[in-house]
Order: C-alpha cells, then sequence, then structure tokens
C-alpha cells in the first residue's frame, strides 16, 4: 500500500486559493491571487527540494491539474519542473476530460472505490499539491496518511479554504514543524484518533 501526501500553502486565515499568481483561479472574484510569491527563501526551498528527491506520482484534482499543465510542460532544468513532467499524473475528474500532459491518467471521482484501489496497489507513493476538493474527499473517507502545511504570515479574508465546512473532525499528530526566515511555518501532521470534547469547567 502506498501513502496518500498533501502538501498545501495556506493563509494564516486558512485560504488556499491561487498562491502562486494572480491568474491562477479567480473564483468567487478572488483578488489575491499570487499571495504566497514574496515569501520563499532557502529553508522553503530545501524542503521543496527534499520532497522532490523521493520517487512519488502525483494525484491531483481537475482544476489544479489544468493549472499545472498549463505551466509545467514548457519549464525544464529544475527539480520541481523534472519530476512533475515525468512522474504519473493521476487525475481524479467527475466527467471524461482530455489529459493532454504526458503521463496522465484519468481516474473517476464518482466513485471513491476507484481512489481507494489505486492507494492499495504497490508503486510510488501519491503526492497532492493544491486540490482542495480532493482533499475534502479523501479526509472524508480517511484515505491521507500524511499533511504538509506551509501556513503564511497573510491574511485575505475570503476564498477557497482548506478545511471548508464538510471536514470531518479529527485529531492530528504534530510530526514536525520547520519556520522560514520569512515566517511561513511549514508543519507536519498524520492523522491520530477520533476528535472527543471536554470541558474545563469544575463539576
Amino acid at each position: 500500500m502506498r501513502k496518500i501526501i498533501t502538501t498545501t500553502f495556506v493563509t494564516l486565515d486558512g485560504v488556499m486559493q491561487a498562491p502562486g499568481g494572480p491568474k491562477e483561479d479567480n473564483d468567487g472574484g478572488f483578488q489575491w491571487g499570487g499571495w504566497s510569491f514574496h515569501y520563499w527563501d532557502d529553508i522553503m526551498g530545501k524542503i521543496m527540494d527534499g520532497f522532490m528527491s523521493e520517487p512519488f506520482d502525483l494525484l491531483l484534482g481537475k482544476r489544479t491539474y489544468d493549472i499545472f499543465a498549463s505551466h509545467w510542460p514548457k519549464v525544464s532544468g529544475d527539480s520541481v519542473s523534472d519530476n512533475f513532467n515525468s512522474t504519473t499524473k493521476y487525475v481524479v475528474s467527475h466527467n471524461q476530460t482530455d489529459l493532454p500532459w504526458k503521463n496522465s491518467i484519468l481516474i473517476s471521482g464518482d466513485d471513491v472505490s476507484e481512489l481507494k484501489k489505486l492507494k492499495n496497489i504497490q508503486g510510488k507513493n501519491l503526492w497532492i499539491h493544491g486540490s482542495g476538493q480532493l482533499i475534502q474527499l479523501l479526509l472524508e473517507h480517511s484515505l491521507i496518511d500524511s499533511m504538509y502545511v506551509w501556513t503564511f504570515p497573510v491574511i485575505v479574508g475570503n476564498g477557497k479554504r482548506l478545511f471548508g465546512s464538510g471536514t470531518p473532525a479529527q485529531n492530528l499528530r504534530l510530526i514536525d514543524i520547520q519556520i522560514s526566515t520569512t515566517g511561513v511555518v511549514i508543519s507536519h501532521y498524520e492523522p491520530a484518533d477520533e476528535l472527543q470534547a471536554g470541558s474545563f469547567a469544575l463539576e
């Protein structure tokens, strides 16, 4: 069985929409695309290079796939582009669709059993970048093994959030934490036990 691992850029108020550029995702009139741009440093670069040094396949939602497919095939000569372009891309969609980026395979988003089969076969770990709706689906069915959350010291007020209103309640275990020179907190979590509420009130 291979692991499903997410890595997600979020603002301090939990928004993951369009971190990379103003034209990345304007849904809902979002005006702050590219909010992560000015925060990248060597620490973050080394962490991402570490991710790229391990064998992996990509598991992507269709919206994120389209964003990546419009950019990465035009880039070469660095660890991210070389790995993204050469590895297998599993694309989760509710519709039959063309996948022009080489080594791309369509996975039905209508039947979670297809994702379970993909996870259970032998192979490289499946890394998810972005793909908020896909993350919600996987959380609902307890299919995520590890989460890297990059929290930027930015507040945007609205936009698509990593943990939306339908996210199931659960505990997470903090595995590691690193902080960039620009104040980005990179937290590594794994699923833990069920969330149990309590009270500080004296009986």
